[in-house]
């Protein structure tokens, strides 16, 4: 099926919703949707929320706050209560269903008031990894017009890029919490170290990478492209992210794989 034709069954599926609420983190699915969805049914049938706790990224948040006045969006924001989950915060292999939980108690009230669809930027690709987060979602229903249309991941860059967006090759930037390996307890602490260490190392020029916790230690994950950058920049790369509170800074000579923690589950990765 060619992106011109999925690209209009997904039009097609959006007007049948008529009202959508459209759950939006700023990554490329996400802004891929949300912005097809403004475009098909405007602003006045479409309303883009973005879910702030703890483990978004401040720099996400911010991307996702400047998309949304860059097309227009008729944009808010919700807190959501992960962080208040006994279960979220023990970050066992269903923390993501928890976090999905509690994001779909936030956008059902709005989608209720408005008498619409919650809609979540998952794509074909998504099904095969291990994410309790989608059944939940689907569970409290959510719909995911993007499987429905036949996109996967390369489908939703190609045809971003072909609509001009920005989006269409911004590196997947997934929960501050999918840095802790399952059994490690989240923490704001430990958000907050992560976070200051991708921040500074995107700063010295490492535009996709993943700071992996483990307690005293930092696994980095950069694509195999990038490992000589990393060597080059050895020393100033370890005094960063030490100063984020980390004593021992290791490179994982695999390179980045997304969803790579999910390996210990025996699940698909």
């Amino acid at each position: 099926m060619s992106h011109s034709q999925q690209l209009e069954n997904l039009q097609t599926n959006l007007e049948r919703m008529e009202n959508v609420v459209v759950a939006f983190s700023g990554g490329a699915d996400s802004s891929f949707l949300a912005h097809v969805a403004h475009n098909t049914l405007g602003s006045s049938h479409c309303h883009v929320v973005t879910a702030v706790s703890p483990s978004l990224p401040k720099s996400e948040y911010q991307d996702a706050a400047d998309l949304a006045s860059e097309w227009g969006f008729r944009w808010s924001t919700v807190e959501t209560s992960e962080m208040e989950s006994e279960k979220y915060l023990s970050n066992d292999a269903d923390r993501c269903g928890y976090c999905k939980e509690a994001l779909m108690d936030s956008l059902i009230p709005i989608a209720e008031q408005e008498s619409a669809t919650v809609l979540l930027g998952v794509n074909l690709d998504d099904l095969g990894d291990h994410r309790p987060g989608q059944a939940v979602a689907s569970s409290h229903g959510a719909r995911f017009p993007l499987v429905d249309a036949g996109f996967t991941k390369n489908a939703v860059r190609k045809t971003s890029q072909e609509l001009g967006l920005r989006t269409w090759n911004k590196p997947a930037a997934p929960c501050l919490s999918s840095r802790l390996p399952y059994g490690t307890p989240v923490t704001l602490a430990r958000l907050s170290a992560v976070e200051k260490a991708e921040k500074t190392l995107k700063q010295l020029g490492l535009s996709d990478l993943r700071v992996r916790h483990y307690d005293k230690t930092a696994r980095l994950e950069v694509p195999i492209s990038e490992i000589n950058k990393v060597l080059l920049k050895r020393e100033e790369i370890v005094a960063a992210v030490q100063s984020a509170g980390y004593l021992y800074v290791t490179l994982d000579l695999e390179g980045l794989r997304s969803g790579n923690l999910n390996q210990e589950l025996g699940a698909y990765d």
